[in-house]
């Protein structure tokens, strides 16, 4: 994840030029430093390495869903033939 660089400096004197005292001026600019250094932001690497993620799930999904479809339709074949052989045993029976 990327930082931003910040000139607390520069903020510091910004915020005393619009009249906030210089304590209250620097305790703005340690806040602001600090909660933006617990800040993460994605860079395009890091979006472009969640895409790729995405799309190799994407693709194993589909391959998991075509093996379970085809484990399907041989269960369902299967279970017809089983059916089928059943009942014309028991056409032979009665």
């Amino acid at each position: 994840m990327a930082t931003i660089t910040f000139d607390t400096h520069k903020f510091v004197r910004t915020l005393k030029d619009a009249g906030v005292p210089e304590s209250q001026a620097e305790a703005f600019s340690e806040a602001f430093k600090e909660a933006q250094g617990e800040a993460e932001l994605a860079t395009q690497h890091d979006i472009n390495d969640v895409r790729r993620d995405i799309n190799d799930l994407h693709r194993d999904m589909e391959a998991r869903f075509i093996q379970a479809e085809q484990r399907l339709v041989i269960k369902l074949g299967t279970l017809m033939a089983l059916s089928i052989g059943i009942v014309a045993a028991l056409v032979k029976l009665l």
